[in-house]
């Protein structure tokens, strides 16, 4: 029953690097939240600087 226990907790033990710390997902979040504003501010640049007609006030 011991050699059971064991084993079950030395092939479980691999298992728990692969399931990330929530700050991990939490940064994970943020970073993508930060490049979706780039993406949106880099496509309105570029649209600013390549539109076809100008804009006038």
């Amino acid at each position: 029953m011991l050699q059971l226990l064991f084993t079950i907790a030395f092939s479980a033990a691999p298992l728990t690097l692969y399931i990330p710390p929530i700050r991990c997902l939490t940064a994970f979040a943020q970073t993508r939240r930060v490049f979706a504003r780039a993406r949106i501010a880099w496509s309105r640049l570029l649209d600013c600087f390549f539109s076809s007609s100008p804009r006038r006030p």
